[in-house]
């Protein structure tokens, strides 16, 4: 079987002593048509991994700023359809970055499991990251996925049990994402990075796959502070946010490339 995308991303960044820097933007905001040229500039200014969101009605893990933007870009069409051409209009030109689907079971329940693996792996998707599919009830999943070559990508959070952690860990794919703090998306308030880097330390001591942060980390100074004990960094309601205020495909580019630049300089320093 071939190397991944998301293996051979991280197996050069672990070559190069770097970390990676992984933003989260929702499919389809702020608009339909600015969301491959967001992409393109995210990677231009130093993204290693994108995660895609998948919009839907009742994101229960996300904060107001990315549950507003889901009602958005729902509100615009952007479904589960719109979200696969989407990923594939970006690999025209981008064969190389991972792309991670973020979003929840129900619209990957209702397409199947095994016809939206391979969907999706024919756009050009490298992993899945579903926020409420319990490790416990993923084996219809992880059995689909593994066939089609999608990482199911899994969470890990400070109330994750040891035992409950070596589940995760057994079935991790792709990488392991380690959500800082107990709550939603966004509130950055609640980030402890050196609880979270204790408990990043742990995971990363026993894990076969990268382990990432992601929850609270809004600009460079917190992105670099929880790279110290992690494999990379999700950037998401921040970065959202900044989109958000875009009135046109030039400024939504823009917004990404301002926004993005200084925290990848900021692992890299």
């Amino acid at each position: 079987m071939p190397v991944s995308r998301l293996d051979a991303r991280f197996e050069s960044l672990r070559a190069q002593q770097r970390k990676a820097l992984i933003p989260f933007i929702t499919a389809g905001d702020p608009s339909l048509e600015a969301t491959v040229p967001v992409m393109h500039a995210l990677v231009a200014a130093g993204a290693d991994v994108i995660e895609l969101g998948v919009p839907f009605s009742d994101p229960m893990a996300d904060g107001p700023t990315i549950q507003r933007s889901s009602e958005r870009a729902l509100a615009r069409g952007a479904g589960l359809r719109y979200v696969l051409q989407t990923v594939a209009a970006f690999r025209e030109q981008d064969a190389r970055t991972p792309v991670v689907l973020m979003g929840y079971l129900n619209p990957v329940e209702i397409h199947g499991y095994a016809r939206f693996a391979t969907e999706a792996v024919a756009a050009g998707v490298d992993g899945v990251l579903l926020v409420d599919l319990p490790p416990e009830e993923a084996e219809e999943a992880n059995v689909a996925f593994d066939a089609a070559g999608l990482a199911l990508v899994l969470l890990a959070s400070p109330t994750t049990s040891t035992a409950r952690a070596e589940t995760l860990l057994g079935l991790a794919r792709g990488y392991l994402y380690y959500v800082s703090f107990a709550g939603v998306t966004g509130a950055s308030e609640r980030l402890d990075h050196d609880a979270a880097g204790t408990r990043l330390a742990a995971l990363r001591a026993r894990a076969g796959v990268p382990v990432v942060a992601g929850f609270g980390i809004k600009d460079a100074a917190s992105a670099a502070a929880m790279a110290r004990q992690a494999d990379g960094v999700v950037v998401g309601s921040a970065l959202v946010a900044v989109l958000a205020e875009a009135d046109s495909i030039d400024a939504a580019v823009q917004a990404a490339t301002r926004f993005l630049a200084p925290l990848r300089q900021a692992l890299d320093g």
